[in-house]
């Protein structure tokens, strides 16, 4: 839409209030609202000023003020609120008009200039499989004597013995068997269900809804590929309206890699594809049906692997997932059809246009904007630099012993070692001014002062039942 077809749908659906977003920089969705009254087609341009000092990892005080400028081609009704439209903005520096540079969506528009202006490709298609865990009920706490969490979930194996309110059915999902049930088993379809039409009702192209692996109340909802900015605001308006459609029935979603010990975690699978002038460039006739450039671009990402999870993977908890034998890839190899690999190409159909590779290591913790940003340009640092991924690996490598795997690296072990690997591996994030070297700073600082430094100075609570009576 435009701004001037923005202003005429509030006037049809008699919208009362604008709801203004955009996402800070460690990944959490932002918003302040205004009366319909005070948006006009001058706003689109100019802006509306707020505190930038009070968002994580962005201005301070003294130089606090700054400008969000709304898209209207993000605008939607909101589902959840009453009488209010919603459009995702822009952040610019109020003196100088300038796109802010740690901004993320900043980053990623940023990204697809640069992928566009080195002529390999005018349009990135990215496919973004979110998983999640819908839970019952949740508590945790953490100060100086205590730390603790607990979650439930009525279709959670732990509840068979249970008793409940009109008996217990007994219908529960076993750890590790919860890939395709139908109820009773999966008493989520209904929910699901809501989510995947009201995604629908908001813009958002969904191909398919199921119960994923994981007991305890693991889904999926699989949105259509969109070009890569468009998908990092479509996942985020995903997460949006998954938490929010739950909420609505009394319950709570999560998108945190590992919420349960011993049963899948939760992934982002992120498809990737090029095109140029409406033909894709994966397709071609060697392994898989790929072509070369789409080999040289696995490459690159496999080669960027330990810098790309700073992104991909960027939380403590992420690691607690990329565990072998949990359908997360710890060795960074690619296949065909093989879900243990880092990279897998799917083989679903021969059609040119469905030829692209996924990328499993990452979760659903990831900031969209930059997980994809980031995956993009090292896509096409291997593309520049002809990269070769090595030989496909179409084993299962969880079976594999460790001769077999000689010469596959592995992918870090926790969110310090990405962090190390992204500060010693960033140039190639640097071409077109896409990531700044104050943005790669800001990240490492951000997430080991307030992430791994926060967690390695608290006591877990295993450490109780391992040391208590030492």
């Amino acid at each position: 839409m435009t701004p001037r077809e923005v202003l005429a749908l509030c006037r049809e659906r008699e919208i009362k209030a604008i709801d203004l977003r955009f996402m800070d920089f460690p990944g959490t969705q932002k918003h302040f609202t205004i009366p319909m009254q005070a948006l006009t087609e001058s706003c689109f341009e100019d802006g509306l000023g707020f505190d930038g000092s009070s968002i994580r990892g962005w201005k301070a005080i003294n130089e606090s003020d700054m400008l969000v400028v709304p898209q209207a081609d993000t605008a939607m009704v909101d589902p959840f609120m009453k009488n209010t439209l919603a459009m995702t903005c822009n952040i610019q520096d109020p003196l100088t008009r300038e796109d802010y540079a740690k901004d993320p969506r900043n980053v990623a528009r940023k990204a697809e200039s640069y992928m566009k202006s080195t002529g390999i490709a005018d349009v990135a298609n990215i496919g973004a499989e979110a998983e999640f865990f819908v839970f019952d009920d949740v508590r945790f706490d953490q100060n100086e004597h205590e730390c603790y969490y607990h979650v439930d979930s009525l279709e959670g194996q732990w509840t068979r013995g249970r008793p409940e309110a009109g008996g217990n059915r007994g219908y529960k999902v076993r750890y590790k068997e919860g890939y395709f049930p139908v109820p009773p088993t999966d008493s989520l379809q209904d929910l699901r269900t809501e989510m995947m039409l009201t995604l629908i009702e908001c813009g958002v192209d969904v191909e398919s809804q199921h119960h994923e692996v994981a007991s305890g109340g693991q889904c999926e909802i699989d949105m259509r590929y969109q070009p890569l900015l468009q998908m990092a605001d479509k996942l985020l308006l995903y997460k949006y309206v998954v938490k929010n459609v739950a909420s609505r029935h009394g319950k709570t979603a999560t998108f945190m890699p590992k919420p349960l010990w011993n049963d899948n975690g939760s992934g982002l699978h992120i498809h990737l594809s090029l095109w140029k002038h409406g033909d894709p460039l994966f397709a071609g006739s060697g392994y898989a049906g790929l072509s070369p450039m789409a080999n040289y671009a696995m490459g690159g990402i496999l080669k960027h692997a330990g810098a790309l999870l700073a992104f991909c993977c960027p939380t403590t908890n992420s690691y607690k997932r990329l565990s072998p034998g949990f359908d997360a890839p710890v060795t960074l190899a690619y296949s065909s059809r093989n879900r243990s690999a880092a990279i897998r190409i799917p083989v679903y159909s021969p059609s040119p246009e469905s030829k692209r590779f996924e990328f499993r290591c990452p979760d659903s913790s990831s900031n969209g904007y930059l997980a994809f940003s980031a995956m993009l340009m090292a896509a096409l640092d291997g593309i520049q630099q002809r990269l070769d991924p090595g030989p496909p690996l179409d084993k299962d490598i969880y079976d594999l012993i460790p001769e077999e795997l000689e010469g596959y690296k592995k992918t870090p072990g926790s969110l310090e070692a990405a962090l190390e690997a992204l500060r010693k591996d960033h140039e190639f994030l640097l071409r077109g001014d896409v990531f700044t070297e104050d943005v790669i700073d800001t990240w490492i600082w951000y997430k080991t002062e307030n992430e791994v430094d926060a967690l390695r100075q608290r006591p877990h609570p295993y450490e109780f039942a391992m040391y208590y009576d030492i």
